[in-house]
């Protein structure tokens, strides 16, 4: 199937009630027993998580009685829900607080991400801020835009291709084995500038929109990434794993690196791993 833009439009209003209902109220006035950790200090769920995560996942239910609803505070109960994705005809993955320390933390960083999932490929995604009330939004094959409540639309852009020395570049480093983290550290140098926003959903649509031009990954859950690498490659950028295989929300290990141009990936590639 195919989803529409007056799809993907009612699909961003769904995003936006429950940022409203469930997300916003609750930002800066979690208790601390509205805070947990999941598999480490790293890994959080908060209330507003699990909340937003119920009403979404009844909300695309309700119109879409036959998808598969793929959460992540869902899947963290029950993995086995990450092996009937495979197989479902349409999957809606979700990240209902993507930036969640940010989020307990009271950062106002955090975004909300959707990914409409076919047999294993991603059709459509969607991320939404909740703080600047708009939502990025990318259909396969059809282009990647910034859309308002009130329906304006701003066409998503990566940056212009650029030499490795003048590449800036969120680098999400954390999650690397201790030997490959000790191999790239030194070579961030190589960049112009790098950050990290502890939140996929704003550096990948920064990267959508040209505000940097590298994004570099290695732990690949589909929540975190199939709804921005989509956005990124209809925004005109070039994404692969590691080894050069392309990205695919069924594989979650051998890293990502996001370029506005393949020559831009190979330059990364080299300098960052190689």
């Amino acid at each position: 199937m195919r989803l529409s833009a007056t799809q993907a439009s009612e699909i961003a209003g769904l995003l936006r009630e429950a940022a409203q209902a469930e997300i916003l109220p609750r930002f800066r006035r979690l208790a601390s027993g509205d805070i947990r950790a999941k598999s480490g200090p790293l890994d959080l769920v908060t209330e507003a998580d699990e909340a937003a995560e119920r009403r979404l996942s009844a909300a695309l239910a309700a119109r879409y009685p036959k998808a598969m609803i793929l959460g992540e505070e869902a899947t963290a109960a029950d993995p086995g829900l990450l092996t009937r994705m495979l197989d479902a005809e349409l999957c809606f993955v979700l990240d209902p607080v993507d930036g969640t320390a940010n989020f307990a933390g009271g950062v106002p960083l955090f975004g909300v991400m959707l990914a409409a999932v076919q047999h294993g490929e991603t059709i459509a995604g969607w991320i939404h801020d909740p703080m600047g009330d708009d939502t990025a939004i990318a259909l396969r094959g059809e282009g990647a835009w910034i859309e308002a409540p009130s329906g304006h639309r701003v066409d998503c852009r990566v940056a212009a291709p650029a030499p490795l020395g003048r590449m800036v570049g969120a680098i999400s480093w954390g999650f690397l084995p201790p030997e490959r983290k000790a191999h790239l550290l030194p070579r961030l140098s190589l960049l112009a500038g790098t950050l990290n926003f502890r939140c996929a959903a704003h550096e990948y649509r920064l990267a959508a929109t040209g505000g940097l031009h590298a994004l570099f990954y290695n732990k690949l859950m589909p929540w975190d990434h199939a709804a921005g690498a989509l956005l990124h490659a209809e925004a005109g950028g070039y994404s692969a794993q590691f080894d050069g295989s392309i990205y695919s929300p069924r594989k979650h290990i051998g890293g990502l690196i996001c370029a506005p141009d393949r020559e831009g990936w190979q330059a990364l590639r080299e300098g960052l791993l190689g």
